[in-house]
């Protein structure tokens, strides 16, 4: 016989999400800072690009996402806006080569960030959201200090920059470092904010930091193993697949697929209903 468990939970579809959640490829920091960790304080490393390397991962991630059928079930991709997550983000789940004079923006233009690299198309692939929430520890590190927009919005046409409000970063501070209960905190708080999203299947581009300490304070309600297989640092490219549960009613979507019956409306009297009802009238006599 099977027997009743507390390891198991059920919850309305509609009030899960699932997310894709990637930390980006490879970049110019984690190679120099893995020779020397106060390279990370180096301006030179100023929004990090990727690497050679860091594209040859991101050319396997999305070959992943092609096959497994992935690339197709995502309708959003919401991106950190740093070079290094944004050429990660276009790469994966872009639209392929950008041919002159097509109907639609690049994603990516070429070479963007001195990589080398053809350009992106936005043809055939999920529209792109940039959004600060999901950004790498803020303050002191020069590889996290993004970019002007107005410099992105050159080099990626396509992305959707609208929901980030100062053109110049000011979130990062030269003396400051964001603590890790703070990113962890501002990570919660992103995605609660995905409830605002009609969205189902999103992929998110993020940072090692973001997410290791974001589902560290997810993983503090959940049983021992899954709280450790949660709090795993990323590797560079590597893809991650969760579903987000609503528990506080955050979202207002009802389901697409539920229905709600009795049409035609007739008579309707379940056998467990005429149980209770046997069991009240022998009570009362």
């Amino acid at each position: 016989e099977m027997e009743a468990g507390a390891g198991t939970a059920l919850y309305p579809a509609h009030r899960c999400k699932t997310i894709y959640l990637v930390r980006h490829a490879q970049g110019i920091h984690n190679v120099e800072g893995e020779k020397d960790f106060a390279a990370y304080k180096s301006h030179a490393l100023l929004d990090a690009q990727l690497t050679p390397l860091g594209w040859s991962q991101v050319d396997t991630l999305r070959e992943h996402v092609t096959k497994s059928g992935l690339a197709k079930k995502i309708e959003l991709v919401i991106v950190s806006p740093l070079l290094r997550t944004m050429q990660t983000a276009v790469g994966v789940f872009g639209g392929g080569n950008y041919t002159d004079g097509a109907s639609a923006s690049p994603l990516m233009v070429e070479g963007a960030g001195n990589s080398g690299r053809q350009p992106i198309s936005s043809l055939n692939c999920p529209p792109f959201l940039a959004v600060e929430a999901c950004r790498e520890h803020l303050g002191v590190h020069p590889c996290d200090k993004r970019s002007s927009i107005t410099k992105y919005r050159t080099l990626f046409p396509a992305i959707d920059f609208s929901l980030i409000e100062n053109d110049e970063d000011v979130l990062w501070e030269p003396d400051v470092r964001e603590t890790n209960e703070s990113v962890a905190l501002r990570g919660m708080k992103f995605f609660d904010w995905l409830w605002t999203r009609e969205e189902k299947e999103i992929a998110i581009v993020s940072h090692s930091g973001f997410l290791y300490h974001t589902l560290n304070m997810y993983g503090k309600e959940c049983h021992p193993t899954i709280a450790e297989e949660l709090g795993k640092h990323f590797a560079n490219c590597e893809l991650r697949s969760m579903v987000l549960v609503d528990r506080s009613n955050l979202g207002s979507d009802a389901s697409k697929y539920n229905f709600a019956g009795k049409i035609p409306t007739g008579l309707d009297m379940p056998s467990d209903v005429a149980d209770e009802k046997e069991a009240e009238e022998a009570s009362k006599n």
